[in-house]
């Protein structure tokens, strides 16, 4: 596959001074940087190119020579491909040449800790009305017999004579474009600018240690499954006096027997009799704070929904209580006896054979107009 042209890569004409070349090669290398592009599988290959581009037109003699071959003699010079670099050894260099190493900044300050997660089970009464729960969770802490240091009781880290606590040594490399210095992360204190010579007996120098520990987990009225607790600063140890990461409790709300749960509303199915049905009744309905009495009014058919204002469950952001929609079925009965049949015979001369028929929706269709209110 034949390479793109120099000049087009960098976005420069081919009479570009020296000066316009770097500026766009340092605004594609901000663009394309693998550091700053972790996301894009794409940065690495568009980097170097760029990278190569800039190697050879930065060059007076291998500009010259581009100039009048082109690619062809770009490779006869040994600057026609980074083969020998991987994982950016050189490209990385240049990067912090011109931009003072932004893209490979290693942090020495306090840095927070991991977050954390775990599950709750909870009834659907416990979801409706909150509660504090005690849960168990393995962390990491902070060393409490040397504080987080790593170093002994009586000592502590020294300076690492190597990188002089910066974390990173520098070196000269030859390279095809000439001597370049590069960096790396210090070998004896591996990055970290600091050595224990005594290390801490308790946690052996890492500084912390893990231990089990009961966390107090308040939960809010009206959860619902899949609701996410926020726990603050409940998580893992930071490190260099940095503050412990977030605990995420993560809520599962087990099926309930009657209820189920649309939004802050919650519906239960209740059957009756035909005569209950016929004459109306006074009925005892379960809720989630025990029975309540709802009046059927004579005629009540079957699929008929009943709305009980303010018994559903506790809106979570505070915002008042969800209604409870009563579903009502009609029961059939499988066993009469001879004097039930002829009761029942002797209704239907009467006229009580006529089958009055529902209205054109089926019963899901009636509870969704139900929820809209």
């Amino acid at each position: 596959m034949a390479k793109q042209d120099y000049y087009e890569l960098l976005g420069v004409p081919r009479n570009a001074s020296a000066d316009d070349i770097k500026k766009a090669y340092r605004k594609l290398a901000r663009k394309y940087h693998p550091d700053a592009n972790p996301d894009e599988p794409n940065a690495e290959a568009k980097f170097k190119e760029v990278s190569e581009a800039y190697m050879v037109l930065s060059d007076p003699e291998k500009r010259a020579n581009y100039d009048r071959f082109g690619h062809a003699g770009a490779d006869g010079q040994g600057f026609g491909g980074f083969e020998g670099f991987g994982d950016f050894g050189g490209f990385g260099d240049i990067f912090d040449m011109f931009f003072g190493g932004a893209g490979r900044r290693h942090s020495h300050g306090p840095e927070k800790g991991a977050d954390l997660r775990t599950e709750l089970e909870l009834t659907l009464q416990e979801a409706a009305f909150g509660l504090e729960r005690e849960i168990k969770i393995a962390r990491t802490e902070t060393c409490s017999t040397c504080g987080g240091s790593g170093a002994a009781p009586g000592s502590k880290p020294v300076t690492c004579s190597a990188c002089r606590g910066v974390g990173q040594v520098q070196y000269a490399q030859n390279t095809p474009f000439g001597r370049i210095v590069q960096s790396r992360t210090c070998d004896r204190c591996q990055g970290k600018g600091k050595i224990i010579e005594k290390p801490c007996p308790t946690c052996r120098g890492t500084g912390q240690n893990r231990r089990m520990r009961t966390i107090n987990v308040k939960v809010p009225a009206g959860v619902d499954n899949g609701s996410r607790l926020r726990v603050s600063e409940e998580g893992e140890a930071g490190t260099r006096g940095g503050p412990r990461g977030d605990l995420y409790v993560y809520i599962h709300v087990k099926p309930h027997k009657i209820f189920n749960r649309e939004g802050d509303d919650l519906i239960c199915e209740v059957p009756i009799s035909f005569v209950q049905a016929a004459l109306g009744d006074e009925l005892e309905v379960p809720t989630l704070e025990g029975n309540a009495t709802l009046k059927l009014p004579e005629g009540t058919q079957t699929g008929t929904i009943f709305r009980m204002r303010g018994k559903g469950m506790p809106n979570v952001s505070g915002f008042g209580r969800g209604d409870q929609l009563v579903l009502i079925k009609v029961a059939t009965p499988t066993k009469l006896t001879d004097k039930q049949k002829a009761l029942l015979q002797e209704f239907a001369k009467l006229g009580g054979g006529h089958i009055i028929p529902h209205a054109d929706k089926s019963i899901f269709k009636r509870v969704k107009d139900a929820f809209m209110g």
